[in-house]
């Protein structure tokens, strides 16, 4: 991929203001800056008022923090919102087939499109699931994919967030805040609405439950706690939806059957939205350790008396090694062109690729296969040499457990500072659900933006920060 001047959302790259911008950039022009810095601070009082934080591991000094929000929109029109949808819908299809596909017949594996040791060595890979026949064959309910865009026409994916994926809570908030404070300018332009995500989920999650449950099915969201660094969108969720927010103390198996704890005795659980990593879910079968999970759960789920969403053994789908092969994937299944691509990605358990890496790793982003937050990652253009040296000894002691990519030239949109609107780098997550009437996706998600000036890291771990997403109508 050659490199590219920067493309900015806004202007694009000859400084004209682009057509799905243009009614913001009007506005903007002629609001006085003591306003937009009212309403940035009435923003954070917002969600400190409401509590909306994420937790920072290894961070005694700011355990619980407020994600920092942009008071500035970013926008993207329906056609381009039309092709993006088209594409992800593709993608999560073809890895539900994948998944399904790997834990039966493994036909993908037998055509050599994938080496086997991807599969079988990959530590989110559950061989406890083979054989298991699943409601509708859906093994992700619930997916974020990262979209980047690097010019007007051009979206890659970045990752594939398949186990549990975060942050629907903040695309939901952002946009309550922006309707809150911002009436006049959201009055002005035909934005398509997402408040229906919560019902869209309770629908998926409600549309896999087993045949045996009743027509109302029983739902539950199980989370680790409040000390994970998601609890908050935890308790959002469960809220939101009207669904219990347990923990695994809180359910109980008797005769295959899940059962949660209420004071009125004993209750039937028939799906449970899962919000702790596979490991945890059940001493009896994974680790035998966990206080988190609930022994005898996945001798329920085999017996199909319970759902669990996402299932367990979808990691395997989305690490940074198994991504490069999605496009295979997509074709293999699907019998199509993947509609999204992928950044070209070097895979260092090749010998060439690893050599290209180590002489190039000054131009180059180079993450763990499994890492993930913006953590155990290398941005060659931004790092010192002796940074790329360490990094280096890395790789070599492990190449297997590397990719790399290209530094690409992330699109910006403008953010509000203190000096006034100033363009910084963002990524996009759409959140794509799958039941047993299909696909569902409201219209964006969540942006993340770098708001270190000049950097790409966009993870709220990492400094960043996030942004109402609007997709205007057609």
């Amino acid at each position: 991929m050659a490199a590219r001047a920067v493309f900015d959302e806004m202007s694009g790259h000859d400084g004209q203001s682009r057509d799905a911008y243009r009614i913001l950039q009007d506005w903007l022009k002629s609001a006085p800056p003591h306003l937009l810095e009212h309403r940035r601070e009435e923003a954070e009082l917002f969600f400190r008022r409401v509590g909306i934080t994420f937790a920072v591991y290894g961070n005694t000094e700011a355990e619980e923090r407020l994600i920092p929000f942009d008071i500035i929109p970013r926008i993207l029109s329906g056609k381009e919102w039309k092709r993006l949808s088209q594409g992800l819908e593709q993608r999560v299809k073809a890895l539900n087939l994948f998944l399904k596909d790997i834990y039966g017949p493994r036909e993908i594996l037998r055509a050599g499109i994938i080496p086997p040791e991807l599969v079988y060595l990959n530590p989110y890979y559950r061989p406890q699931m083979h054989g298991l026949s699943l409601n509708s064959d859906i093994y992700v309910q619930v997916a974020g994919i990262d979209i980047v865009r690097v010019d007007d026409q051009d979206f890659y994916v970045l990752e594939d967030n398949l186990r549990t994926p975060s942050g629907v809570s903040y695309m939901l908030e952002n946009r309550e805040v922006m309707m809150r404070l911002f009436p006049e300018l959201v009055g002005m332009q035909r934005i398509r609405p997402i408040e229906n995500y919560i019902d869209e989920l309770l629908g998926t999650l409600k549309s896999v439950a087993p045949a045996s449950s009743p027509w109302d099915p029983t739902v539950v969201l199980l989370t680790p706690g409040s000390l994970n660094s998601a609890y908050y969108e935890h308790s959002f969720l469960a809220d939101r939806m009207g669904v219990e927010l347990v923990e695994g103390r809180d359910l109980f198996v008797r005769d295959e059957m899940v059962y949660m704890r209420t004071t009125e005795g004993p209750k039937r659980v028939d799906v449970i939205y899962s919000r702790i990593d596979d490991d945890f879910l059940d001493p009896l079968v994974f680790r035998p350790d966990s206080a988190l999970g609930v022994p005898g759960l996945i001798a329920a789920y085999r017996a199909g008396n319970v759902a669990i969403a996402n299932a367990p053994g979808t990691g395997v789908a989305d690490d940074k090694a198994m991504y490069s092969y999605v496009p295979d994937i997509v074709r293999f299944y699907m019998g199509e062109e993947p509609i999204l691509k992928n950044v070209p990605t070097w895979r260092c358990r090749e010998r060439e690729a690893l050599s290209y890496v180590l002489d190039n790793l000054h131009e180059l982003v180079v993450k763990e296969v499994n890492g993930s937050g913006g953590y155990g990652m290398l941005v060659g253009p931004h790092a010192s040499a002796e940074a790329r040296e360490h990094f280096k000894a890395r790789i070599l002691a492990n190449p297997d457990n590397y990719i790399a990519q290209p530094t690409l030239a992330l699109s910006t949109s403008p953010i509000f500072t203190e000096k006034g609107l100033a363009p910084r780098h963002v990524d996009l997550r759409p959140f794509v659900l799958t039941g047993r009437d299909g696909v569902r996706l409201v219209p964006g998600g969540l942006t993340r933006v770098a708001l270190t000036e000049g950097s790409l890291v966009v993870n709220s771990s990492q400094g960043g920060g996030t942004k109402d997403t609007w997709v205007l109508s057609e």
